[in-house]
């Protein structure tokens, strides 16, 4: 039998993940714009500002009552995916 509630639930899950979706494409847009704007493959990674983004998550994660644990793995696997989308992508 289906669950007439999880299926209208999964139908707003779809439209967040549309959103997110675009979200994303902004980003990888400014990501671009970071690519260009660096001369050497070695400038990809700055350990310190991915020191400082995943703290401000923390901080933000909590004030919002958010599972700190989810936007913490959530943030590293989406800053993995654009230090490669970066090397992948780098001219020079």
């Amino acid at each position: 039998m289906v669950n007439k509630n999880i299926l209208k639930i999964r139908k707003e899950l779809d439209k967040l993940d549309n959103k997110l979706l675009e979200i994303i494409k902004k980003r990888t847009k400014l990501v671009d714009l970071v690519i260009k704007n660096k001369k050497f493959k070695k400038d990809i990674i700055d350990k310190k500002r991915i020191s400082i983004i995943l703290r401000n998550i923390k901080k933000k994660s909590k004030i919002r009552k958010i599972d700190t644990e989810i936007t913490q793995k959530i943030w590293k696997s989406m800053i993995k995916a654009f230090i490669d989308y970066e090397f992948k992508n780098f001219k020079n």
